[in-house]
């Protein structure tokens, strides 16, 4: 906006406000050098909290996760169900109540033995060996880079949307195909985070807050874990 300015003599005209005034100056940059600096400042970060949903083949998942290079930590909700996942190295833990044991092979709780499972497995972290299907379809959440990598790329043309604010941070958004493509807001503060993304064709929308900021990841004592060996129940 112009705004009036009034001197000794009275009015002088129009003086207008930089947007980029006090910013880290990416918004002055085109969409497509926003966009790598962004990636280049989420791939050097070393930790990142990721929170919100993703649609991925049909499923909607929320997540609350807090990833670094090593492992990650946090919840995930699908499909009415609440899980807890962590992983540290290549060691993949899941935990859950015993109503999401039960359900697991999609048949529902046809008591006896699969009750008795369950109600074992209710609130222990059950390690999920490498080569379950389970592994594979989870392990993707808590893994910093492979997350960031699939998220954060915007598909069709390239292009600015303006200055914005997520959480009293300034923001610039840049925009795939006029928004239909996805679109990004970054931090126009200190290094260039991506701070929300809204994902194509609507599969999703996604907070990234708590950069750098470390927290604690270890393994579950040997009395909190079930390990089942090679394969899950009802994998």
């Amino acid at each position: 906006m112009c705004a009036l300015v009034v001197t000794g003599t009275g009015l002088t005209g129009c003086s207008s406000e930089d947007p980029d005034a006090g910013t880290n100056g990416v918004g002055k940059l085109s969409a497509a050098k926003i966009q790598s600096r962004t990636r280049t400042a989420a791939e050097s970060a070393k930790m990142v909290r990721l929170s919100g949903t993703v649609v991925t083949n049909g499923r909607t998942y929320t997540l609350d996760m807090r990833l670094k290079g090593d492992g990650g930590t946090g919840s995930v909700t699908s499909q009415g169900a609440t899980f807890r996942l962590l992983r540290v190295g290549e060691h993949l833990f899941l935990k859950a109540d015993a109503e999401f044991w039960s359900h697991q092979d999609g048949k529902g709780d046809d008591g006896g033995s699969d009750a008795a499972a369950a109600d074992k497995l209710e609130g222990m972290y059950v390690k999920v060996p490498t080569g379950d299907p389970a592994y594979k379809r989870f392990s993707g959440f808590t893994d910093k880079n492979v997350l960031l990598d699939g998220l954060l790329t915007l598909h069709g043309a390239l292009a600015t949307d303006g200055h914005h604010e997520q959480g009293g941070t300034r923001t610039i958004r840049i925009t795939g195909d006029k928004g239909s493509g996805g679109s990004l807001d970054v931090s126009l503060e200190g290094k260039p985070y991506p701070l929300r993304l809204v994902r194509a064709a609507d599969a999703g929308t996604l907070s990234l807050t708590d950069w750098g900021q470390d927290f604690s990841l270890a393994e579950p004592s040997k009395k909190e874990t079930v390990d089942y060996g090679q394969q899950l129940p009802a994998s």
